[in-house]
């Protein structure tokens, strides 16, 4: 009866170590995108400052920048903070840094270069951050993966999560691949 006992108390303290191990794992991925988030927010917040920038100088693509306002609009009012929509006003920026870098008197300006330079911070910034949230899926997802863990993942439902990708990294995959 001893025994039993033990053996029962054995396995509860696995069940319960497993299921806390997952749950930490799954805690660093929200705290991952947490920080994905705020530099996103941040390169964001810049945005009106490059759009007025570049308005300023007369040659720009009013449809880009009324989607970047869209985008914008649309990620701040998301409360779950979708990344890919993230990702795609990301690009977004990067379109209208291509657009503007490409008018010679804008990118001449002391204004728009020291934008400029706030936003590569940020990029480089928000590179490191997807990195982070990167390795804290990759470690999550192996961990639910492999045995044992896969088996109590499955008791308590805990499902692999989805890495980040921007549609640049996919496109350099998919060249790289051919």
């Amino acid at each position: 009866m001893i025994i039993l006992g033990i053996i029962i108390v054995i396995i509860l303290l696995i069940f319960i170590i497993e299921f806390n191990t997952f749950v930490g794992l799954k805690n660093k991925i929200k705290q991952s995108k947490s920080g994905i988030e705020v530099y996103l927010n941040q390169r964001f917040d810049l945005i009106p400052n490059l759009v007025e920038c570049v308005k300023g100088y007369g040659k720009y693509e009013q449809q880009t920048l009324s989607k970047i306002a869209s985008l914008r609009a649309q990620y701040n009012n998301d409360k779950n903070k979708d990344l890919k929509k993230g990702a795609e006003l990301n690009n977004e920026c990067n379109n209208l840094l291509g657009i503007a870098e490409s008018n010679p008197d804008l990118k001449a300006s002391e204004q728009f270069s020291n934008l400029q330079k706030s936003l590569e911070k940020m990029e480089s910034q928000l590179q490191a951050a997807r990195r982070i949230y990167n390795g804290d899926v990759t470690l999550y997802n192996t961990t639910i993966s492999t045995f044992p863990n896969n088996i109590f993942a499955r008791i308590f439902n805990f499902k692999e999560e989805e890495l980040f990708e921007t549609e640049e990294y996919k496109k350099e995959n998919i060249e790289i691949d051919l």
